[in-house]
């Protein structure tokens, strides 16, 4: 049975309504409906403004991070008094504020392996805002284990992505990419930026196709995989099918969520993410040690010259990654080298390439200038 509507929310919805698609009986079906949102992020955010906004009567935010002031370029949900809150409690402060009849459940933790199939079977639809490989596959494989339809988005520099996965007859994200590429080969969106308007661009898309399929109307993505070329504005579409070998849509295969962390080559705290043989892996308490003790370290930054006039380690030479391959020759062999980045993807692959070089003696900074500043140097700005 639909719930009914108050006077406020007839007044509220009321260009709603007097759409022909939508109706007093879809605005009902709306409020009735629940939509998990996975990612208070960049494609989260303007998802959850609209969906709110919409009266869709439940919606789950799963997010475990907080606010951190590069967030707010692109993130709208949340504000700059919320910086240091978590994204959960910034986020159902800011939806509460927009629609008061929406009810907003939080979840402030991860996706894993564990909580996913329980978590996602409690709403009708998932939106993925997701920004990392892990918990994309993760929430693909509980969207087609639970039946529930998977609305999602990709964005990355001037490009995105949307489509609608695990649906009753089409295809789901494995169907399109089978398995995740090998880490560190494609850039996150920290490491090669996002134009700030894009994720607002595309979650946007990713709320029309919620609620088009939450009110059964129009024609959804389902089939086909939207491709948006921000900067000259051009939109393609491509056709979709659901491969037949898929192991979790197609033969079945798939019957219970596995480790992702192994799967997308991604690694918990505890386990420090295999390098080559030669390059070791440095936290920054140790190295922090080996300052005060005067070891002959060379310190190397590979980042971009802006992100070095954020922060830097005091003592550390620029080598940014983008020139490294006309200026790696340079650097001494005759002391232990050790490579910071952001959180050390980056400085990682370099380091290795220098174990190619000949080097004897290389270290990457575990969880790079970002871990340095938690764990060491409080006083460092983080970004």
């Amino acid at each position: 049975m639909l719930p009914e509507l108050g006077p406020d929310e007839l007044l509220r919805y009321s260009r709603h309504i007097r759409l022909s698609e939508v109706g007093e009986d879809g605005q009902r079906r709306l409020k009735r409906s629940s939509v998990l949102i996975v990612g208070a992020g960049g494609l989260g955010s303007p998802a959850a403004l609209y969906l709110a906004a919409a009266g869709v009567g439940r919606i789950g935010i799963i997010d475990f991070d907080s606010v951190d002031v590069s967030n707010l370029q692109r993130q709208v949900l949340h504000e700059t008094s919320r910086v240091g809150s978590k994204k959960t409690a910034s986020a159902k402060a800011r939806l509460s504020g927009i629609n008061p009849h929406v009810q907003v459940e939080t979840f402030d933790e991860e996706l894993t392996s564990t909580n996913a199939l329980e978590i996602i079977g409690e709403y009708d639809v998932v939106v993925d805002g997701t920004d990392n490989f892990k918990t994309r596959y993760l929430t693909n494989d509980a969207c087609v284990l639970l039946g529930r339809p998977n609305v999602y988005g990709s964005v990355l520099r001037f490009e995105g992505q949307a489509s609608v996965f695990a649906t009753a007859d089409g295809p789901c994200y494995r169907c399109l990419f089978r398995e995740p590429p090998p880490p560190g080969m494609v850039p996150s969106c920290e490491e090669a930026g996002v134009l700030g308007i894009l994720p607002g661009l595309i979650g946007t898309i990713q709320a029309t196709e919620a609620i088009k399929l939450l009110l059964g109307v129009g024609e959804t993505l389902a089939n086909r995989l939207l491709l948006v070329d921000g900067l000259r504005m051009r939109f393609r579409t491509i056709q979709l099918r659901r491969d037949p070998e898929c192991p979790a849509c197609g033969t079945r295969k798939l019957t219970e969520l596995i480790d992702y962390d192994e799967f997308c080559g991604t690694h918990r705290d505890d386990a420090p993410p295999p390098t080559m043989p030669g390059v070791r892996e440095l936290i920054p308490s140790a190295l922090a040690e080996r300052i005060q003790r005067g070891d002959a370290l060379e310190l190397i930054d590979v980042r971009e010259p802006y992100e070095w006039r954020i922060v830097k380690i005091e003592g550390a030479r620029l080598v940014p990654l983008s020139k490294f391959g006309a200026e790696w020759s340079s650097l001494p062999r005759d002391r232990e080298l050790v490579l910071y980045c952001h959180h050390g993807t980056r400085s990682r692959a370099a380091a290795e390439f220098l174990v190619t070089q000949g080097y004897d003696t290389v270290w990457n900074l575990s969880g790079g200038i970002d871990a340095w500043s938690a764990d060491v140097d409080p006083k460092l700005p983080r970004y």
